[in-house]
């Protein structure tokens, strides 16, 4: 009855033919598909990437010189199933090499016709611009074969006449001096970003000292100031501490001065008693017995008369 067919991502099948005489076409890419025997027809086409090299000898290029260009393109076919189809229709059952054969013919010819559009200055100056032209004039034309281009590049570029070398030397000329230029800039510009560091450092460094003689000033005007506070201090409490020491010292000569006069009044008190007793002995030893012996005189006086 049939069987069943696999594929691989890096190939589409392509199945024709079925039932009821049905011109359908089945396209897989990945997948499976079912083919009847002796019905449908079965065929693949590759999806791989492929390399292409195309090469351009001797066109003549705006300015009439004859150049060789070399590039590297890579394509592959499209797997939208529209774009596949045509792919399909253009190329199934021809072989890889075929299909490079024939969108290489494509790339060469938009290649040649743009090289007789540019001067020779624009295609060795600018590479990258003059393959970013080829490939977007050559992509709508490869694209309705069912191709996409990936990428392309410029290789190599040359002639025979030696125009590329001489433009070459031409252009290492003005390169080299325009080496030399920058190098003297860079040197005069590190020369004067070198006085502008070195006039940064100084007033930084000044900035600096200036900031540290403010703090010494006014960590020694702290300090003398502290000193100050402290002798001061120190001063007062030396001074208070004598004046307290006079009170003191006066407060006891207070003291010892009343304990002089209390002592000099008991003395006092003991001499006056003392004469007060020598007195009363004086009038009893002396004074009383002279008045006795007067008396006594007086009345025997007296008597006599």
């Amino acid at each position: 009855m049939g069987c069943c067919l696999t594929v691989g991502p890096n190939e589409a099948l392509v199945v024709s033919g079925a039932c009821c005489g049905s011109d359908a076409k089945t396209y897989v890419v990945g997948g499976w598909a079912w083919a009847w025997w002796l019905i449908s027809n079965t065929q693949r086409i590759t999806l791989e990437i492929m390399t292409l090299q195309p090469k351009c000898e001797d066109v003549e290029t705006a300015e009439g010189v004859a150049i060789t260009v070399t590039g590297v393109a890579q394509i592959k076919v499209m797997t939208d199933k529209d774009l596949l189809a045509v792919a399909c229709e253009q190329f199934l059952g021809k072989s890889v090499m075929e299909i490079k054969a024939v969108v290489l013919q494509t790339l060469e010819g938009h290649l040649r016709s743009i090289l007789g559009t540019l001067t020779v200055e624009q295609i060795y100056q600018d590479r990258d611009e003059f393959a970013r032209l080829v490939r977007e004039v050559a992509a709508p034309d490869v694209g309705r074969m069912g191709i996409e281009i990936l990428s392309f590049t410029i290789k190599d570029v040359y002639d025979k006449l030696d125009y590329l070398s001489s433009l070459g030397k031409t252009q290492t000329a003005a390169v080299q001096r325009d080496a030399d230029i920058g190098v003297a800039e860079a040197e005069r510009d590190a020369g004067i970003r070198e006085a502008e560091c070195k006039k940064e450092m100084m007033d930084v460094k000044f900035l600096a000292d200036t900031k540290m003689a403010d703090s010494k000033r006014e960590l020694e005007l702290q300090k003398a100031a502290f000193n100050q506070e402290v002798n001061t201090k120190k001063a007062e409490s030396q001074l208070a501490y004598e004046l307290q020491a006079a009170k003191e010292q006066q407060k006891i000569r207070l003291e010892e001065i009343e304990i002089e006069v209390v002592q000099r009044k008991k003395q006092i008190s003991i001499e006056e008693k003392e004469i007060e007793r020598t007195e009363k002995e004086l009038i009893a030893t002396v004074k009383r017995p002279a008045e006795a012996e007067a008396y006594k005189m007086q009345q025997l006086a007296e008597g006599h008369k």
